[in-house]
């Protein structure tokens, strides 16, 4: 019954997909954009995105953030079906600050990419492909096995895409180990990782980036995918770094992913509606009210 359930999902999906590639991308993603900013709010999974605003930036307007972050979620959708139009489109896709990343990638200097789920995080893959970016990128399988041709679609020739777990971990190895980069999303819950603080609070949080980067020693490199206006974005670099190596590993990790978690606050901060509220990141009992 349960494999039925996700034949049929994917085929549904299916259809929207290709009913989305069919028309133009300004239309698909405004059509996107306008049912999820009607709907979105209406569903469960808006309380928990309400208990986040709560927990992280208390005394903003969480009802018009709900409705703008959906309004994102549904372009996004839209703007997926076309994402290879990214790749050779330069006003929809301005760049801020790559100048050091064209420099080390001409030098042929692997770099560790990070960001979070924030404006239109999917166009990472034709943004590493615009650049030439040799390398790929840590994703989060969906739990429908008949969901691939979803992702197929989004591949782009010498960019890996590596599902998050134990054989993408040694996948992601490899990657490094072979001279390439690696993109990572480092703003999701992870039960078996570290407590960081984020927004002020303990917060379970993946140490995989400080990991790879204190083992292979290469340049870090923040990066965010900012919605300007409709299906208009900037793509935001912030300056190469490095992470600071004493030999005690636990606190290095910490100090690291504190420094990232830093970052990640303050692009949420700055713009609220972007950032992907619908996950849990704190505890569970924080957000039993």
């Amino acid at each position: 019954m349960m494999d039925l359930l996700q034949r049929a999902e994917a085929v549904l999906l299916w259809l929207v997909y290709r009913g989305l590639h069919a028309i133009p991308l300004d239309l698909a993603s405004g059509f996107g954009g306008r049912l999820l900013r009607a709907l979105g709010p209406l569903l469960p999974q808006s309380r928990r995105a309400r208990r986040g605003l709560e927990l992280a930036l208390p005394g903003q307007d969480h009802d018009r953030i709900i409705r703008d972050m959906w309004e994102n979620l549904g372009r996004i959708a839209g703007e997926y079906a076309h994402s290879h139009d990214f790749v050779n489109d330069f006003v929809r896709m301005e760049l801020s600050g790559a100048e050091p990343v064209l420099a080390m990638r001409e030098a042929g200097q692997p770099m560790l990419f990070f960001s979070g789920h924030i404006g239109n995080w999917e166009l990472t893959y034709p943004l590493m492909a615009r650049l030439n970016i040799q390398g790929a990128g840590v994703f989060r399988a969906p739990n429908n096995r008949h969901l691939g041709w979803l992702f197929d679609r989004a591949a782009y020739p010498h960019i890996g895409m590596i599902p998050k777990g134990a054989a993408g971990a040694r996948k992601s190895i490899e990657v490094l180990n072979s001279g390439k980069s690696l993109a990572m999303f480092v703003d999701q819950k992870m039960n078996d990782g570290i407590e960081v603080p984020f927004f002020g609070r303990p917060s379970m949080t993946a140490p995989a980036l400080a990991s790879l980067a204190l083992k292979f020693g290469y340049p870090v490199v923040p990066f965010r995918v900012v919605r300007k206006k409709g299906s208009y974005f900037r793509v935001e670099f912030g300056e190469p770094m490095h992470f600071t190596k004493t030999g005690d590993r636990k606190a290095d990790l910490l100090a690291a992913m504190t420094r990232v978690n830093h970052i990640l606050e303050g692009w949420i901060s700055e713009y609220p509606a972007q950032w992907l509220w619908l996950h849990r990141r704190w505890p569970k009992e924080l957000y039993r009210k």
